[in-house]
């Protein structure tokens, strides 16, 4: 494949735009049917929204896996075209089905897919550049959903953004985990400084993910 040029206007393929929605729309319901396993979350929406608690908690699990999934994988892309690489989001079947499957028994590691990037001589230094921008994204909605915890505590609002926290912070560190192919790997091996800081960050925000419970649980 051919350079873009680096700054050209983010683009995206008719097929792209396609698996892009097909992941999203399964994963939603992926992460419907793992929480609906909780009955806490399940309880909230059943609460709250009556009989159309499944067409509610589906939206909710729409928005946040655009959020957190698009977001992240939206990442890679940008800064990879920035860069000038060709970049684009391929699904992967398998994996999509298997979220579906793990869903079932109340756990989840999502491999709905990933953005492929070509160009010529892809240095380590611009692939942990494009790598690291995915966990970021994750790291920062994380941060806003424990800054929606804190401040809407005892609300009504306050599970959709103990959702974000948690499904962001779990995603940090599971993409910050040092094996390839995850984001951890290329970003150890192109400067291990930054690496140990994102991890820590990454910890700490999966850490809070299973304290927020106990210490501001509505």
């Amino acid at each position: 494949m051919r350079n873009i040029t680096p700054g050209q206007q983010k683009r995206f393929s008719t097929r792209e735009v396609r698996e892009i929605m097909i992941s999203v729309i399964v994963l939603s319901l992926a992460f419907m049917v793992m929480f609906c396993r909780s009955g806490s979350v399940k309880n909230y929406f059943e609460y709250y929204l009556g009989n159309i608690w499944v067409i509610g908690m589906f939206l909710i699990m729409f928005v946040l896996v655009m959020l957190s999934f698009v977001l992240h994988e939206m990442g890679h892309k940008f800064v990879a075209q920035d860069m000038g690489y060709w970049s684009e989001y391929r699904m992967y079947p398998m994996g999509l089905f298997l979220s579906l499957v793990m869903s079932m028994f109340g756990f989840l590691i999502a491999a709905p897919g990933a953005v492929y990037i070509s160009g010529r001589n892809i240095s380590g230094k611009d692939n942990g550049k494009i790598s690291i921008a995915g966990p970021l994204v994750n790291m920062v909605l994380a941060v806003i959903g424990i800054a929606g915890c804190l401040l809407l505590n005892h609300s009504a609002f306050v599970v959709p953004f103990y959702l974000l926290m948690s499904l962001n912070g779990s995603l940090a560190l599971f993409n910050m985990l040092p094996f390839p192919p995850l984001d951890g790997s290329k970003i150890l091996a192109w400067d291990k400084k930054i690496y140990f800081v994102c991890l820590a960050i990454s910890v700490l925000l999966f850490a809070s993910f299973w304290l927020m419970p106990t210490l501001y649980w509505a």
